[in-house]
């Protein structure tokens, strides 16, 4: 007999756990539709050169290849087989591989589909993505993103409304006490430069992005052993801090700095953000330290998390200049937030967000014969027709089984049915939370479940 399992790092959901995911999606969406932003799907998998050479070493590394169809070593390369070199092999037996993000894919789908877009094009993308990463709390293999994306807009009034959105969204859920974090990887540079490191900067974000992870001992380790003297790593510490986004902390940065073009840029366009931005009651910090490790991201970087949870950051995101000019449409700027609907809900329920009322008023008819459960049909009908979920127990068991059931599925309210209720056209309906239960007639069963 075959053992029942499932891959590491992913997950079966039940109805109960479906409904919570459900809202949390729901309240994404009607933010996002509130903000103009249209919804797309794209296919789970993409031809493996959409996908790499995006998200830098690491992220390659993470992306899951999908074996060609038939016989994939018919074509393998053999000396690459025999030599067991996997990165040249992988070339030879496969060519697509599950998304790892839904930012890229949103890219190929724009340049596809540039003749039937007005720019600049808003959407949003809910859908699973996949990434071969060591499962731990928090962090899977298959997991959702809540994606929304401006395209065709340099205009910084794009990032002002994703703050907007970000407050909107956690406060929508109950989760108050979170924080935005705001950087800009032109100010990245330019730190770079002061502690004239720029010739690796890829390392330097690489490294500081672990910050959360490692401390700054480790970050400090692996700087060190990139060539980063300890004059420069003590100037580097001082820069790294997290202070409210306001107009006296961009000039104390702005201070700090070497004179620069990516300063000048990076300044700039957070002073225009806080101008754009409605900052009252929103939780946000200017973050140094935040570098987002994807290669793409080009202008003003976002992070935000809940800060009484033990789970790190829920959404991230960014401004990238030429995402698209991979696939040949140059010069198109683009911005976009991602919120992760698995974090979101495991903080949701370690913080025990969820309320019942997310669930469906659902009512179950329970009956005595074949007699009453036609009966039963008739009125679930007309509750449907009324936008209540009702169910007809299915089969002709004792009543105590059907009650059972009820409980056991989650069923708030039961309705008996026997031969004195079809004769006073009544029902027996029990609150199975209360367990009250009382005579209703059919016109008013409507109103006793509202």
């Amino acid at each position: 007999m075959q053992k029942a399992s499932l891959p590491k790092g992913t997950r079966d959901f039940s109805p109960q756990v479906m409904a919570r995911r459900n809202f949390i999606v729901d309240t994404i969406k009607s933010v996002y539709t509130l903000y103009g932003f249209e919804p797309i799907e794209t296919p789970a998998m993409e031809n493996l050169s959409t996908l790499t050479g995006k998200y830098g070493q690491e992220g390659d590394t993470l992306l899951f290849k999908i074996l060609n169809s038939g016989d994939y070593l018919k074509k393998a390369d053999q000396d690459a087989l025999n030599t067991k070199d996997s990165n040249r092999l992988i070339s030879s037996i496969s060519d697509k591989g599950l998304r790892y993000d839904l930012t890229v894919p949103f890219a190929r789908y724009v340049v596809q589909n540039q003749t039937e877009i007005s720019f600049p094009f808003r959407r949003y993308q809910i859908q699973p993505v996949w990434r071969a990463d060591r499962p731990q709390k928090g962090r899977y293999r298959e997991f959702w993103q809540c994606d929304a994306d401006v395209i065709g807009t340099i205009s910084l009034i794009c990032e002002a409304d994703f703050i907007d959105i970000y407050h909107k969204v956690f406060t929508t859920l109950g989760l108050t006490n979170y924080q935005v974090r705001i950087n800009h990887r032109k100010v990245l540079e330019a730190i770079a430069k002061t502690i004239r490191f720029e010739s690796s900067f890829t390392d330097l974000t690489i490294a500081i992005d672990k910050l959360d992870k490692i401390g700054w001992d480790g970050v400090s380790k692996e700087l060190i052993s990139k060539g980063l003297d300890a004059s420069n790593i003590a100037k580097l510490k001082t820069l790294l801090t997290v202070q409210p986004f306001n107009e006296s902390t961009i000039n104390q940065i702005e201070s700090q700095l070497i004179d620069c073009p990516e300063k000048t840029t990076g300044i700039q366009e957070l002073r225009q953000v806080l101008a754009y931005s409605n900052l009252q009651n929103i939780h946000i910090a200017l973050d140094l330290s935040l570098a987002r490790g994807l290669d793409y991201y080009t202008g003003c970087i976002f992070e935000a998390n809940i800060e009484d949870s033990p789970i790190g950051s829920v959404s991230g995101g960014g401004r990238y200049d030429d995402l698209t000019g991979i696939f040949g449409l140059k010069d198109v700027s683009g911005v976009g937030i991602s919120f992760g609907l698995d974090r979101l809900y495991d903080i949701m329920l370690h913080l025990d967000l969820f309320k019942e009322s997310i669930q469906q008023t659902k009512l179950l008819f329970c009956h005595f014969d074949s007699k009453g459960q036609s009966h039963c049909l008739t009125l679930a009908n007309a509750l449907r027709n009324s936008g209540l979920t009702s169910v007809v127990y299915p089969d002709n068991k004792k009543i105590n089984k059907q009650f059972d059931y009820a409980n056991k599925s989650g069923f708030k309210w039961v309705a008996v049915v026997g031969d004195n209720e079809i004769s006073n056209h009544t029902v027996q309906l029990k609150n199975m939370e209360t367990g009250k239960q009382e005579e209703v007639s059919q016109d008013s069963l409507i109103e006793a479940l509202s």
